[in-house]
């Protein structure tokens, strides 16, 4: 599907309306396709904390072109800036310093990212002003415009040396989608990053269940895991199974047709999994559906199928994999929340107390989990799908433009963000849910 108003203000009477009427005008994101730079342009590094030493050096690596010095004039494709030096609020004035002098040579779809402690960990002034990168950071992702993204990752200490694949998913157009979050790294679980052999190919020889994998977002997530190198086992209920033969014969992958409520679904999808393929490294919870109505008028089945489908087989899944050991050292698992759970909608309290129950999941098993297994979450906005384009227009117009990139998103973008949480490099991002929404303005 497409965004027939983002075409329209291409046109030159579009491009005259936007000019005198004020009307949001949509950058075209940068997203990336494979065989791209992950950065196409130069990133300016600066801040002098306890990850400034090895920045330049770890972007490098990532085959990114990286400078810690600014020459006059030079354009930047996107800003690291480490903060985790930052220990007094007098101190926040050096985010000025760095920032205000470039932000006009920056170049079209420019990313920013600052590196920051966790205030968790830390008393008095130095959290004081660790909590403080926050509103800076979301703020600019409101301001940067041109397609721009802004995010701070809190790094805790010793986790230094895991950063990479977070730093390549937020710098890359995978990010398009994705502004204005807080990540952390290192603060649940391992501090450890493991290994990638190939960056182009960073899940080869792994296994990735995705439910709710026929069409939409979850079609694009397989894609996205197959691309990445995983052998994909798509789940999804009978109904769909024909969609889902063939789109996992196209991918090489494997299906399971079933409903994940049913009583013996979690059982049936470990069996699968532990027999045919040796276990499972990568658990994508997509499954998930809408029976909205005014709690007023909210039946009972309106209401059990949502919480059925969207929690309660997650959690039901996710616990017969781990109680069983299905899941492989170093696996992933993934819950695909809603941006609903976090600020709410109407007419969809059964929905938004599914997707906040999803959040929950997340918070309780990350503290819980062992062998660097991880528990993570994404939070779409508006993503533009099959399902979406049956909204009311006028409903669906706020909801495109109601964001910092006055737009909305794209399948791809939520299985991007799941691609980089799926990362083996990812072992000490644990714990977190990111939000694929383009930064809304209300609600989070």
């Amino acid at each position: 599907m497409s965004d027939k108003y983002q075409g329209f203000v291409s046109s030159s009477i579009g491009k005259f309306l936007v000019k005198n009427l004020g009307l949001p005008n949509p950058t075209r994101l940068d997203r990336w396709t494979p065989g791209a730079p992950l950065v196409d342009g130069t990133v300016l590094v600066g801040g002098a904390g306890r990850l400034a030493p090895q920045l330049v050096a770890a972007l490098k690596e990532l085959e990114v072109t990286a400078t810690d010095h600014d020459t006059e004039g030079a354009k930047y494709k996107a800003l690291v800036f480490d903060a985790t030096g930052l220990e007094s609020p007098d101190t926040l004035v050096t985010l000025r310093e760095f920032f205000t002098p470039v932000m006009r040579r920056l170049a079209s779809c420019p990313r920013v990212i600052v590196l920051g402690t966790p205030p968790e960990s830390l008393t008095g002034d130095a959290r004081i002003t660790q909590r403080a990168l926050e509103g800076f950071t979301r703020s600019l992702g409101k301001e940067i415009g041109r397609g721009g993204t802004s995010q701070l990752v809190y790094v805790a200490p010793g986790a230094e040396r895991a950063v990479d694949s977070t730093l390549a998913f937020f710098l890359s157009p995978k990010s398009a989608y994705v502004s204005g979050q807080v990540v952390r790294i290192g603060v649940e679980g391992s501090q450890e990053a493991g290994e990638v052999a190939d960056l182009s190919r960073p899940l080869e020889g792994k296994v990735a269940l995705v439910t709710g994998a026929s069409r939409g977002i979850g079609e694009q997530i397989a894609r996205v895991l197959h691309r990445d190198g995983a052998k994909v086992v798509g789940v999804d209920v009978p109904q769909a199974a024909s969609d889902l033969v063939s789109l996992m014969t196209e991918l090489d992958g494997d299906h399971l047709a079933l409903d994940i409520t049913h009583p013996d679904a979690a059982q049936r999808i470990a069996h699968h999994l532990a027999t045919e393929h040796g276990g499972v490294d990568v658990v994508v919870h997509n499954a998930g559906i809408t029976r909205d109505k005014k709690l007023a008028n909210m039946a009972d089945d309106r209401w059990n199928s949502v919480i059925a489908v969207n929690l309660t087989a997650p959690a039901t899944i996710t616990r017969e994999l781990l109680d069983q050991g299905v899941i492989n050292p170093n696996g992933r698992i993934i819950g695909v929340s809603s941006i609903a759970g976090i600020a709410g909608n109407v007419g969809q309290t059964n929905y938004a107390a599914s997707k906040a129950g999803v959040i929950g999941l997340v918070q309780d098993l990350a503290g819980e989990l062992t062998d660097g297994i991880t528990v993570n979450a994404v939070a779409p906005g508006f993503i533009i799908t099959q399902m979406t384009a049956a909204v009311p227009f006028a409903t669906r117009e706020v909801g495109q433009r109601l964001n910092a990139m006055s737009q909305g998103g794209l399948p791809v973008d939520v299985a991007e963000t799941i691609a980089w949480y799926a990362s083996p490099g990812s072992t000490a991002v644990n714990g977190n849910v990111v939000r694929v929404c383009g930064q809304m303005m209300l609600g989070a």
